[in-house]
């Protein structure tokens, strides 16, 4: 089945990774994948650009059908292959509407994260304006705050008591912004999701391989 399956992926990308996590969960091993550069503009490439128009990273196709959103592409193979690897989205229906809140709450989270991430990155430093720089770390520092509450109220995971598609969304954003170095201090709930999920063979097994090779940032250190 996974044969039939093409991923065209960036390391270090939450995104990327969150498919990456569903694929091991559901035991989708040997699909066919392509590691390309960001920095050397390969997700603008005729082959992304064929297959997502955005010219984004990820780039996931299953037979003919193309989900190049993440979280789209995440639900779709579990429910396609409900009966095999890990079950990702609760039985009890409560857990499932927490599970589907997080999820689409992750988009939330991961544009925050942006906001203060990407604008140092992308805008000289010369045309930034401390008004905005304060402004996005303080709304980025009042969401980190909700999911560390998330977290006070729901224990281990964020929907219910098993590992679900909302861990395999969001996962990767909370060790973003540990890789950017938050503070562990500071959000002891978060901190404490962050290290128990790292051995999780899905999450051991597709870690970013730049984060294995080089030094995070300790942009967020004082957040």
């Amino acid at each position: 089945m996974a044969k039939d399956m093409t991923l065209l992926w960036g390391s270090g990308s939450p995104p990327c990774w969150r498919v990456q996590i569903a694929l091991e969960e559901k035991n989708l091993q040997g699909y066919n994948q392509k590691l390309l550069s960001f920095e050397k503009g390969e997700h603008k490439s005729k082959e992304v650009m064929d297959m997502n128009p955005r010219g984004q990273l990820p780039a996931f196709k299953h037979k003919t059908y193309v989900l190049n959103e993440s979280c789209a592409a995440c639900i779709y193979l579990e429910t396609q292959f409900k009966s095999q690897g890990n079950q990702l989205i609760p039985d009890c229906p409560a857990e499932q509407a927490q599970m589907y809140q997080r999820i689409f709450e992750s988009l939330t989270l991961n544009q925050k994260m942006a906001d203060v991430i990407y604008y140092t990155w992308k805008v000289p430093e010369a045309e930034r304006h401390d008004s905005a720089v304060k402004r996005n770390r303080e709304t980025l520092s009042a969401e980190l705050k909700l999911w560390e509450g998330y977290l006070q109220a729901s224990g281990s995971f964020l929907a219910g008591k098993n590992f679900s598609l909302a861990d395999v969304t969001v996962y990767p954003s909370i060790a973003y912004v540990f890789r950017f170095g938050l503070c562990e201090e500071r959000y002891p709930k978060l901190a404490a999701y962050y290290n128990s999920l790292k051995s999780r063979p899905s999450i051991k097994t597709t870690w970013p391989r730049t984060w294995l090779e080089t030094q995070g940032s300790d942009m967020l250190k004082d957040l």
